[in-house]
């Protein structure tokens, strides 16, 4: 960026520990993940392939090297793993994600449940060699959980080994911390940051209107996930109030006159 003449808020520079955008592939080219880095390279903290693409794509190896040559962390979805937990296959798996050079590993059980000692037992197994992101919460739009069962979940899966607790939200951001149409439940996120250290929670954002009330809400340097590459440089704007959505929260706060 040039000159600063508007005075923006300061942004930690990559590698950051909190404020981070964990961005969604769903299967693009290799030249478009080089278009991604040409635009917004400087705003994208990790990746995840999402859900089992990773498992059909035909130039994966090339693909992990371009993300590593940009000092950017990349991950398989968790629905993958969940799939080789309930196939037998763990071992199999870890080889598999080690081949490619892999470094961070996604833990969930949001289609396919995992009894708890059990996911906890393979966070600890995989943070022995991998990054965890753990993920809580479930796919399933009509699946409700308490907000102290989200608590305690949280923390059992950070004391077990998880980097980041990802809060389930579909790449849809229609289940788990958002309802069916999208409305945050606002009420469970209270809840949850009350309980939790910020930066210690990454949540699932997909849409623009998510990620502008958890920027309003919890501050520029929420960790939010699941964005689409296209929106990487928008998600910016928001965390700086160049859009009109944080304007007035960010960048005129300090302006009692401002409108």
């Amino acid at each position: 960026m040039g000159e600063d003449f508007l005075g923006l808020p300061m942004r930690p520079s990559k590698p950051r520990e909190r404020g981070l955008t964990h961005v969604i592939d769903k299967g693009m080219t290799l030249a478009e993940v080089e278009g991604m880095f040409e635009m917004s390279g400087e705003y994208v903290d990790m990746v995840k392939l999402g859900w089992g693409t990773s498992y059909v794509t035909n130039n994966l190896a090339e693909k992990v090297k371009l993300y590593r040559s940009y000092d950017t962390p990349v991950m398989c979805g968790g629905t993958l793993l969940e799939a080789a937990v309930a196939r037998g296959k763990v071992t199999e798996f870890k080889r598999w994600i080690r081949g490619f050079d892999f470094t961070h590993v996604e833990v969930s059980d949001g289609t396919l449940r995992m009894e708890r000692e059990s996911k906890q037992e393979l966070i600890s197994t995989l943070a022995e060699e991998f990054v965890v992101l753990s993920e809580v919460g479930s796919k399933d739009q009509d699946q409700i959980f308490a907000p102290y069962q989200w608590v305690a979940w949280i923390r059992e899966e950070l004391a077990a080994g998880a980097w980041k607790v990802i809060t389930e939200a579909r790449e849809t951001g229609t289940a788990g911390i958002f309802r069916a149409s999208g409305e945050v439940r606002s009420g469970l996120i209270d809840e949850i940051v009350h309980e939790i250290p910020l930066d210690s929670l990454l949540f699932e954002t997909p849409q623009q209107e998510q990620q502008a009330w958890f920027i309003r809400h919890l501050g520029p340097e929420v960790n939010l996930g699941n964005i689409p590459p296209d929106e990487v440089i928008p998600l910016e704007t928001l965390r700086l109030g160049l859009r009109s959505h944080t304007l007035p929260d960010l960048l005129l706060r300090d302006i009692p006159s401002a409108t």
